[in-house]
This record gives C-alpha cells, structure tokens and sequence, in this order.
C-alpha cells in the first residue's frame, strides 16, 4: 500500500495532471477519428516527451493510451464507423441504439463498462500481472495457433443467420493476409510483381475501407431516401439502472476476464477481444436474438473486454519485456528513450516509476470517464451535421490515417479496394466482422503453425498432446458440432413453422 502511496504523490503536480488531461483528451481524438489508432498517437506525442522526466513524459502517453481505446465508441454509435478496430463489435448494437434515437444512452452506458473494464484491468495489473505472467510463459506455438482457431470458430455467432457466410468472410480475411512475404522462409506470395504488395496488406486500411469508406458508399446510394435527415438524442444519468446493472453483471464479468487474458497473450489485443466477448455474450444470453438490434448486452459486451485489454497488455510488457499490441509497443519504446529495459527486474530497479504509472492509468481512466460523459453534448452535436458534409471529412481523414502509417500512396488506395469489397459482400449480405477478425487472426494462425510443425518435425499429433492445446482444439471441435447441430435444428424448425 505504501508504494501505491508513493506511486500518487510523484504524479499529484499541476504539470503530470495536465499532461494525463491532455493525453486522455487527444487518446479520446484519436480514438473517435477513423484510420487513427492508439499506436499512432503515442507515436506522435513521442517525440514531445524526450525532454520530459519519465513520470510526466508517461502521464502523456498512458493518457493517450487509455483514451484512444474508449475513444472508437463515438463513431462507432453515431455513425456506424469504428475509430479503431478495437471498437467493431460497438457497431452491432450501439448503432441500431442510435438510430432509434438512443444514442446519448449508447454513449453513456459504452463509456461506463470502458470505464469499469479498464479498472478490472487495471486491479489484475497491480495485483496478479506476476503469477498471469508466468502463466502465459507457458504458452507456445502450439497454444496460439489453438486459441487462434477457437477465436476465429466463435465468429459463426457474429454472422447473423448465416453461419456459411461468417465463416466465408472469415475465410476472405484470411486469404487477405496471404499476400506479401510468407512467415518463416520470407517467400513472395501473390505479389503479382507489385514490390508494394511484398510487405502485406495491413490491418488500417482493411478496416477503413470496409467500415469506414463501405459506409460512405450505402449513405450515397441511399441519400435520395431521405437517410440524411438527423436525430434528436436524449440521455441522462450513466445509461443503466441499478436493476440493469445488477443484471449485466455476470456478462461484464466474463468481458473483463476475458480483455484481460487476451491481452496478457502478445500479439491479439483489443481487435480481437471485442469480437470475442460479444461472441461470449451471446452465446450465454437466454436472449441471443436480441443482439445486433439494439440490446445494451453486446454493448456491454464489446466496451468491456476491449478496455479491459488495456492493463492485461500492460503485463507483459513491464514483467517480460514483451509488448502485448501495438500500442505498447510504442509504450516499450518509449520506456527504451528513457533508457528503461522492462523486465523481470524492473519492479525492483525501478519501482517509483512503475507505481507512479499505476497511478497514472487510474487518474487517466476516471479522465476518460469525464471527459466522453460530459462532453457529451459536444459529441452529439456530430448528428447535426448533414451526412454529405460529414461524411467526406470521414474520407478525409481516413485517407490521412492510411497514408501516415507508412507514408505511402498504397495505403490509401487499399481503402478503396477494401471498400468495394466491402460493400459488394453487403449486397450478398455477408457480415464484415468475421473479415476482420480473420484478417488479425491468419498470420497468428499460420506462423504458429508452421513453427508447431517445425519443432515437432511435422507431426500435427503434437498440437494434441500439449495439454492447454490439446484441450483448445478438443474444444473447438466440440463447438463446431454443437453450432452444427442448432443450425440443422433451426432449419428444420422453420421448415415446419413454414
């Protein structure tokens, strides 16, 4: 308790607090705005922290951080546009919550669970990151390629009534990251010749052009609809009830464990546990037909997990050295500037500093809560304006983000690409998410796989001998006979009641 103690008194200065205002403010910026992330924030503040002491240079960035990942629930309610990928499965029910004018409650109720996930997170991070840490050094290629089939089988529930079409959109995504340099042996595949090909399509733009520039597209062809007309919002209070707090209890529990072992696990991250946690949700509910229409349940869902990642990425990086997502890593970086190596040791050479940033996380998240609650009002007023003048600020802006990730023109014409894709799989009405969701998760399931084969000298047995792996796959068998097997059900009850 002392070191908590200490931790608050080296950040409770006029300078450290402004900075943590600054960063969760700009975090919640970059958050909100398509084709900016959390990564490219830090990125950005970077370089204003080299003459900053550590604290305060910190304070910035974790404001920056925290903020960029509640940030993606604005657009993603109001305009049915993610600000990051972190934000997909906000989408399912907080827009349809907007469009029958409750997008205020929305808001309110998304920033709550981010507020609270992001705690749960933060409490696993101060008192268990040893013992989870050491846990997940368990982990090998066997049990991430795994959890990466389980992960990509639970889509099936994010598909709607299709189970085919989700599993074929997963199957599209993976087919994406096919092209460029082969893991491993570093083998051009699918290039056609183009050297911009050879790195890889990247995540970005996949998710602008089918999010962002696919939904710029429907709003054009349905503008003579009357679809531009605004909605009034209304809101009060944080968005639920006691009763309904009381009730969503059980699913914000299961979110939050869930962010949080996500994220302990390097490399998968917030994109994917939002999509998760909904499929979770969803499969728990007595309700499931309720999700995708509006119910604060996959909101819930979706809010909570993905802010809980934020401390259970925090793991990793300060007791192994190892970043959890892309976010710390640009944290690892900074912590190198300051000639800081995290590691096992770093909670004895540098134990000021690392409680100092526990109390910067709880200052920065209760800023959060404050600033997206009451700047409400500010946020709503985006419903004010006509969407044929908001929407190309949203290209806009989302051709900047493409285009500053790696300074080149490529990146803004993916979006493009990825927007024709997107919106003709509209038409046939096959669900984006699983795209993107098998987009993050082929090169975790290929790279594991070629090395699981490498170190058992081709023998796939081993995935099943590994405990934890072998009781994933068992698992992820079982799952697919049961989703099979409801889906025959379903069928042949509609059939009768035909």
């Amino acid at each position: 308790m002392a070191n908590y103690i200490i931790g608050f008194s080296q950040i409770m200065n006029p300078l450290c607090l402004l900075l943590g205002l600054l960063g969760t403010f700009l975090g919640i910026f970059f958050g909100a705005s398509p084709g900016m992330t959390s990564s490219m924030g830090i990125a950005l503040a970077l370089p204003l922290t080299y003459s900053m002491g550590i604290v305060n240079g910190m304070s910035l960035l974790l404001g920056i951080y925290i903020g960029s990942i509640s940030g993606g629930l604005i657009t993603a309610i109001l305009i049915n546009i993610p600000g990051t990928p972190a934000s997909v499965a906000t989408t399912f029910d907080g827009h349809p919550m907007a469009l029958r004018g409750e997008g205020g409650r929305a808001i309110r109720v998304g920033t709550l669970y981010s507020f609270l996930g992001g705690m749960v997170s933060l409490a696993a991070l101060f008192l268990i990151s040893p013992i989870l840490a050491k846990w997940a050094l368990k982990f090998s290629y066997e049990e991430y390629f795994s959890i990466a089939v389980l992960s990509l089988l639970l889509i099936s529930s994010l598909s709607g009534k299709s189970i085919v079409k989700g599993l074929v959109s997963a199957l599209i995504g993976v087919m994406f990251t096919t092209i460029g340099m082969a893991p491993v042996d570093t083998v051009r595949r699918y290039t056609f010749g183009l050297t911009s090909l050879d790195g890889g399509l990247k995540l970005l733009p996949l998710m602008i052009g089918i999010y962002a520039v696919a939904e710029v597209l429907k709003v054009a062809a349905a503008s003579d609809q009357g679809d531009m007309k605004p909605l009034n919002y209304k809101s009060k209070g944080l968005g639920v009830t006691w009763k309904e707090f009381r009730e969503q209890f059980k699913n914000f529990t299961v979110s939050s464990l869930l962010g949080v072992g996500i994220g302990i696990l390097p490399g998968l991250g917030a994109a994917i546990s939002n999509l998760i946690a909904y499929s979770v949700s969803k499969k728990m509910s007595k309700h499931p037909e309720r999700y995708g229409t509006g119910c604060i349940d996959g909101l819930i869902a979706s809010e909570t997990a993905n802010n809980a990642v934020s401390g259970g990425a925090l793991i990793p990086l300060l007791t192994m050295g190892i970043p959890g997502d892309a976010g710390t890593t640009m944290l690892l970086a900074a912590f190198m500037l300051k000639g800081i190596t995290p590691g096992p040791l770093l909670f004895d050479t540098y134990s000021d500093v690392i409680y100092a940033m526990f109390a910067i996380l709880i200052v920065a998240n209760i800023m959060m809560l404050l600033i997206q609650i009451y700047g409400l009002p500010v946020f709503l007023k985006l419903l004010s304006i006509p969407k044929n003048i908001l929407l190309p600020v949203v290209m806009v802006l989302a051709s900047i983000g493409a285009f500053a990730m790696n300074n080149r023109i490529f990146d803004v014409w993916s979006i493009l690409f990825f927007a024709i894709v997107g919106y003709g799989l509209s038409w046939f009405e096959f669900p984006p998410a699983p795209i993107v969701l098998g987009f993050v998760l082929g090169p975790i399931i290929e790279l594991n796989f070629r090395r699981g084969m490498m170190s058992s000298y081709g023998t796939f047995f081993n995935f099943f001998t590994r405990p934890i792996s072998g009781t994933v796959l068992v698992l992820t068998i079982l799952l697919l006979i049961i989703q099979i097997v409801r889906t025959i059900r379903t069928r042949q009850k509609t059939k009768i009641n035909s």
